[in-house]
């Protein structure tokens, strides 16, 4: 069974996503399946995400949503919880925090107001755990106006995943600029339609050694050279 067949036989509360999101969400949560995992869904809408959420996930997820309105308390149930407050509320997010502890995985479907999802995630991604995935869907607002959104607008969140590309990438900018936090601790950006996934954790030293073939032929000084940095012994220069 996968989340798509699953949506398809469901006859609990109702799940409103677009559904090139599926395949997405089970590229980047399936190793949470069956783990203790503690997964947090920001926009409750009708409650059926989260009981599809702990459908998936298994029996010893702790599903934890976050929505405006206090209607949604009634959604929840055995294992599914459910906190009342503002997305970009950094004392509610914390308040939050404090009680269910980090989250293994985050996904923003809530607003979808520019300045709240940059809140939300300037806020909660810095804490996240080593291993943690954060994803924003219904990113097509970052273009509404409606949403704060609009075509190459800076405070847009598409735009600022374009800035984030940058901070990924800063160790190889030769000093124009320096590595940050978030440079240090993601292992990777992934677009799709309308979704962005971020993918923390830390790489050990970078280097591009070479294995097998002339570099056995080459001997100890090559070796040396390559543990200086990549490409200082083959033919490319060296990063500064």
């Amino acid at each position: 069974m996968t989340l798509w067949s699953d949506v398809h036989n469901n006859q609990k509360r109702l799940i409103h996503k677009w559904k090139h999101y599926f395949p997405i969400y089970e590229r980047h949560f399936k190793d949470f399946v069956y783990k203790p995992v503690t997964f947090m869904e920001i926009g409750c809408g009708q409650g059926g995400s989260l009981q599809m959420w702990k459908q998936y996930f298994g029996p010893h997820a702790r599903i934890v949503g976050i929505d405006i309105n206090p209607k949604c308390e009634r959604f929840s149930e055995d294992q599914i919880e459910i906190h009342i407050g503002d997305q970009q509320d950094t004392t509610f997010l914390q308040r939050v925090i404090d009680q269910i502890g980090i989250p293994d995985i985050v996904v923003d479907d809530g607003s979808h107001f520019m300045s709240h999802i940059a809140a939300t995630f300037n806020f909660l991604y810095p804490r996240m755990l080593k291993n943690g995935v954060y994803l924003v869907e219904d990113l097509h607002t970052a273009y509404w106006e409606e949403y704060e959104g609009g075509l190459h607008k800076p405070a847009t969140f598409i735009e600022v995943c374009k800035n984030l590309i940058d901070e990924l990438n800063a160790e190889h900018s030769r000093g124009a600029m320096p590595p940050t936090e978030f440079t240090k601790n993601t292992m990777g950006m992934h677009f799709y339609d309308s979704v962005v996934v971020f993918e923390r954790g830390a790489y050990t030293s970078k280097c591009a050694p070479m294995w097998g073939g002339t570099l056995d032929r080459v001997g100890v000084r090559v070796k040396a050279k390559l543990r200086k940095g990549y490409g200082s012994a083959i033919g490319h220069a060296p990063e500064s």
